[in-house]
């Protein structure tokens, strides 16, 4: 947990093999740092590889190496039989010099990233020709000593490297990480034997994902994976703190308040952000008062201090989206771009933008439902009375423009013009539940059946011409729409048709792991295989009702 990781390269045009990653920042010329080989008379080894939470084993015919980080900056490296070679990239200023008896300081430029290596045991030999402003080539290899084992630490830094205080083990720092990965999976609700091993996936992804404040980031944050997708974005980070709430409900308000952090004067959140950078030309759907009620009927407690914080920044970012997402002043607010939505390319975009969605109406009236509540429990009777007002009317508006009596639409600003596809996204205003007629639930009810698969709930009906296997929002089963969804269904009192697409969904998570999508048709794994949003409502969705027991 911290901003180094040790993993195999997955793609991206890196060689196969293990390397040595940073979480920093926005990384445009990709985040490995080492490549690491072992190596026996100078030869490159075949290897294979051992992980638990607590540590990584390298194993070659020669001998093996095992991995642990002695804290979130610090890993401790020990091997013995062979040796183990680290090579770098030469880009953008990339260094490596002596610092001292047994110790070196590469300095990486395009990864923004300072690293102290410290040989503890064995004896070491760089290969880094100076090249004018930088070195030619960067090749470490440490090899055993006479005892037949060699010790290295490599610890990241900012500005100022200080030696550690006080030795550890190897053995120390293995279990210490080994305790405190149990703490965290034993604080997960234990599930049908049949879930098991899903739940311990989905734990150590959670876990793995987060980071210590840094930058931007004030508290500690959850990245939605340490693949690719190494930022938080201003919708998924929501579910994640729902995931947590029995577990570690301070993380989990730390999670939903984190990108709250960073909202600007107009009370907009921005699209993503990591520690070093963040992106304002797209935004994320307004789910953050969705999010928190479902947390608190959850059992999250929020403070009197907290309810005022919350408050205070639901009704700017609402007051945003009303203010300046409403070009046509018809009441109803749009996205700019499919990317706003969370639902990049969904088929309702097909006509070019902006779209005024369904999904974005019904979150909103939800949220500003929260903001009255909110109020009312702080003291702010009248403030409240004027949230659920304009509650009661964005609902009104919602339906008289989008409702055509057999479905909700997503028509284009201005023109109205409805593309012809047929998105899941059109049926989110579900989470609506009471507030919608007995009418309007049931025909939502009905109409959903046709997304349903064996794997959960396609985000375009496989019978459209727009569905796509790996299209993305336009195929695939996805976490966050398939539980909206069903909790959805549950608020509207469909509560059999919820747990089918409930359980349907956690034995495709359970099969084909973590991934950030499904193939709606068979449940392979897209993209993304190790997504934190998708481990967080796998936990949430299996062990609620009846698929805890079955």
């Amino acid at each position: 947990m911290g901003r180094i990781d040790a993993a195999r390269a997955q793609s991206q045009g890196k060689d196969s093999g293990i390397y040595l990653r940073t979480m920093r920042g926005a990384i445009s010329g990709g985040r490995e740092i080492f490549r690491m080989q072992l190596i026996s008379e100078g030869k490159a080894l075949e290897s294979e590889e051992d992980l638990t939470p607590s540590r990584l084993q390298i194993h070659s015919s020669a001998g093996s190496v095992e991995a642990v980080f002695v804290s979130p900056d610090r890993l401790r490296l020990r091997g013995h039989g062979m040796g183990l070679r680290l090579e770098a990239e030469t880009i953008c200023y990339a260094t490596l010099r002596v610092a001292g008896k047994n110790r070196w300081e590469a300095n990486l430029m395009a990864q923004r990233t300072q690293l102290m290596l410290t040989c503890l045991q064995g004896e070491c030999r760089i290969d880094a020709p100076w090249l004018g402003d930088a070195c030619k080539h960067i090749q470490f290899e440490i090899q055993p000593g006479n005892d037949g084992f060699w010790e290295l630490e490599i610890e990241d830094f900012d500005t100022a490297w200080k030696p550690p205080q006080g030795a550890i083990s190897i053995e120390s720092a293995e279990e210490r990480v080994r305790a405190e990965f149990m703490d965290w999976l034993n604080g997960f609700p234990k599930l049908a034997p049949r879930y098991e091993k899903a739940r311990q996936l989905a734990a150590y992804i959670l876990w793995s994902a987060i980071v210590s404040p840094r930058g931007h980031f004030r508290r500690e944050a959850m990245l939605m994976s340490k693949n690719w997708m190494t930022n938080v974005w201003s919708w998924d980070h929501c579910f994640n703190a729902m995931a947590l709430v029995a577990s570690q409900p301070d993380l989990a308000w730390d999670q939903w308040a984190v990108m709250f952090d960073l909202q600007n004067p107009f009370g907009a959140l921005p699209d993503c952000a990591n520690d070093a950078d963040m992106v304002w030309n797209f935004c994320k759907p307004p789910v953050h008062g969705w999010a928190l009620r479902e947390m608190r009927a959850r059992g999250f407690y929020l403070t009197a201090q907290k309810k005022k914080q919350a408050c205070a920044w639901l009704e700017k970012w609402t007051d945003w989206w009303m203010t300046y997402r409403d070009e046509d002043a018809d009441g109803l607010p749009q996205y700019n771009h499919g990317n706003d939505s969370g639902w990049d390319n969904a088929s309702c975009f097909a006509l070019g933008m902006p779209i005024e969605g369904p999904d974005l109406a019904a979150f909103l009236v939800i949220q500003m439902d929260v903001i009255a509540d909110l109020c009312k429990e702080t003291g702010q009777a009248k403030k409240a009375k004027t949230w659920r007002h304009r509650a009661d009317e964005l609902l009104d508006c919602m339906n008289a423009q989008l409702w055509t009596g057999s479905a909700y639409l997503a028509p284009r600003s201005g023109d109205h013009a409805v593309s012809d596809g047929d998105s899941l996204v059109n049926f989110m205003p579900i989470v609506l539940g009471r507030r919608l007629s007995k009418d309007q639930r049931a025909v939502l009810a009905r109409g959903l059946r046709r997304f349903v698969t064996a794997h959960g709930l396609a985000t375009e009906n496989p019978k459209s011409k727009y569905y796509t296997a790996d299209g993305y929002w336009r195929g695939p089963v996805w976490a966050p729409s398939t539980f909206l969804i069903v909790e959805g269904l549950k608020a509207c009192g469909e509560q059999d048709l919820a747990q089918k697409i409930a359980k349907r969904f956690c034995a495709t998570c359970a099969h084909s792991g973590m991934a950030e999508n499904f193939d709606a048709l068979t449940g392979k794994g897209l993209r993304d295989r190790a997504y934190t949003w998708t481990s967080g409502i796998f936990m949430l969705m299996a062990s609620e009702s009846r698929l805890h027991s079955d």
